[in-house]
């Protein structure tokens, strides 16, 4: 039996994988690399993703892939697309799974170079708030006043608004998901799939970690449920410019409600609980400005 036969039989992700338990990354990394096909290669930074790529001859895949470093995934994404496109396999997948440290912060510059060349790659960053698998420090995506080994009183600033990062390259897809919204992550990963036809694609999928936010693992689903109903991470897309909103929350709960899920809020007192939810409440109308009619 082929690598390919395998991985189309049986999936291109193995069925033991070291992920922590309740650990979002695994569910969305199995969505991803199952709507991409065994027709992909993959490209890992150091990260919790690491465990998928694996160490030495180990690895919980069934499709070709590279663990990189961990300021330049998308260039070692859009190396190979060029490779494939010269050697006329241009109908191979090309995808990069990263989390929040190796694309918000340290891999930033070579995400931007590959979005402004217009290097037909998937890039799906898992936001998991911080650098997780090092120790759990706090990141440019980290939440406002959340607990980190390196945020001890919580983080002081607000986080950066990736999405709208992307967007500003005016690359043909970009999209917020999440994975307490399988049925929404799915579709917008087979979109992506096939907008990665026209240039690059990019996917920013919320990440529940209970190790590095103190919640229990049996939780992780209801948590990310949370984070959208409470406005903290809304669900849209942007297709060639124009922005779409892709689950819409009737009755939004109060914020309050998604930060004392998690004990790495606890030590927030009720007037900043109070403050984050103006801030999160700005940051949503603004966002429905852009929103084209239906």
């Amino acid at each position: 039996m082929t690598d390919a036969s395998l991985a189309t039989r049986e999936g291109p992700v193995v069925c033991g994988v070291a992920t922590c338990a309740g650990c979002g990354l695994e569910l969305i990394a199995r969505i991803l690399l199952n709507v991409m096909g065994p027709e992909t290669i993959i490209v890992i930074p150091p990260g919790c993703a690491a465990l998928f790529s694996g160490y030495g001859k180990e690895s919980a895949l069934r499709i070709p892939g590279m663990q990189g470093n961990l300021e330049n995934t998308a260039a070692y994404a859009a190396g190979i697309r060029a490779g494939l496109d010269a050697t006329g396999r241009s109908h191979v997948n090309v995808v990069a799974l990263a989390g929040d440290g190796a694309t918000v912060d340290i891999g930033l510059q070579a995400l931007s170079g590959a979005l402004e060349r217009g290097d037909r790659i998937l890039y799906l960053c898992y936001d998991n708030e911080g650098y997780m698998n090092t120790g759990i420090q706090g990141s440019g995506s980290t939440s406002l006043g959340a607990w980190t080994t390196t945020t001890p009183a919580g983080k002081p600033n607000w986080r950066k608004n990736m999405v709208q990062i992307v967007a500003a390259h005016g690359i043909p897809y970009v999209a917020n998901a999440s994975m307490g919204y399988v049925d929404d992550l799915r579709r917008k990963i087979e979109k992506a799939k096939d907008m990665t036809a026209h240039g690059p694609a990019y996917l920013h999928v919320y990440t529940s970690c209970p190790t590095g936010w103190r919640h229990d693992s049996a939780i992780s689903i209801t948590v990310a449920k949370l984070a959208t109903e409470s406005k903290v991470w809304p669900l849209y897309e942007i297709v060639n410019g124009r922005w779409r909103n892709t689950v819409t929350v009737k009755n939004h709960k109060p914020v309050s409600d998604y930060l004392k899920a998690q004990g790495r809020f606890k030590h927030l007192t009720e007037a900043e609980i109070a403050t984050i939810q103006k801030l999160v409440d700005r940051e949503y109308d603004e966002l429905q400005l852009r929103f084209a009619p239906k």
